[in-house]
């Protein structure tokens, strides 16, 4: 095999793996949640680590943003474009790197689109005094694409009150890292945030590519 189609298939293969990997991990951890641990349920495992069960309908860290079918749709849309991205990349021969964080965010994309489409589906709802079960499929508490997100990783490193003196916050608690989030949204977090540290010049040249191919359909639609 040539360096040229071994790079590919090195590139390839990767991908898959990381994807395949980041999703069982997302998935058991969330699955195990869901059936262990009641709505809201906290369990310490340090003092600057919980584990606390949390379901959302919006997108990372809790936010909403928008209808729940909007963000499903959104997330559908985001995976198939960033899977054929990935999959130019590969064929590109863009580095290795490159190839591993961007699988590393479509895996993360994956997970909390998984939740999105089915976990409404196969389990019943989960409240503060009730523990779900997986049921028949269809029999969940919500449609296709409108399951909620279990996020369940919380890390309270910083507890305090803010001074009485400041406007406005004054007296009132502040924890720091307050978001409650899961593996999908670290694996998206670190992937991006590594993308914006190292590799910059993929980044530029995608923006560059882009402003070519407006200037491009500008030309075209002046033409005709």
């Amino acid at each position: 095999m040539t360096t040229s189609k071994q790079t590919i298939w090195n590139n390839g293969w990767t991908a898959v793996l990381i994807v395949l990997l980041a999703l069982i991990i997302d998935q058991v951890l969330k699955v195990w949640v869901k059936t262990n641990m009641s709505l809201h349920e906290s369990i310490e495992v340090f003092s600057w680590f919980k584990i606390s069960f949390i379901e959302n309908n919006g997108m990372a860290f809790g936010m909403e943003i928008g209808s729940k079918l909007f963000l499903s749709l959104f997330r559908v849309v985001a995976v198939i474009g960033l899977g054929y991205y990935i999959w130019l990349q590969v064929r590109e021969k863009a580095r290795g790197g490159y190839v591993v964080l961007l699988s590393l965010i479509l895996a993360g994309a994956m997970g909390n689109l998984i939740d999105c489409m089915f976990y409404g589906l196969i389990f019943n709802v989960s409240t503060p005094y009730h523990i779900a079960e997986l049921v028949s499929f269809g029999d969940g508490y919500a449609p296709f694409l409108q399951g909620r997100v279990v996020d369940m990783f919380y890390f309270p490193l910083i507890e305090t009150t803010w001074p009485e003196w400041m406007p406005v916050v004054g007296g009132q608690e502040f924890v720091f890292f307050s978001p409650v989030f899961n593996f999908a949204d670290a694996c998206v977090s670190v992937g991006i945030i590594a993308l914006l540290l190292f590799y910059r010049q993929e980044l530029s040249q995608l923006s560059f590519q882009k402003k070519q191919d407006e200037t491009t359909t500008a030309d075209d639609e002046e033409t005709e």
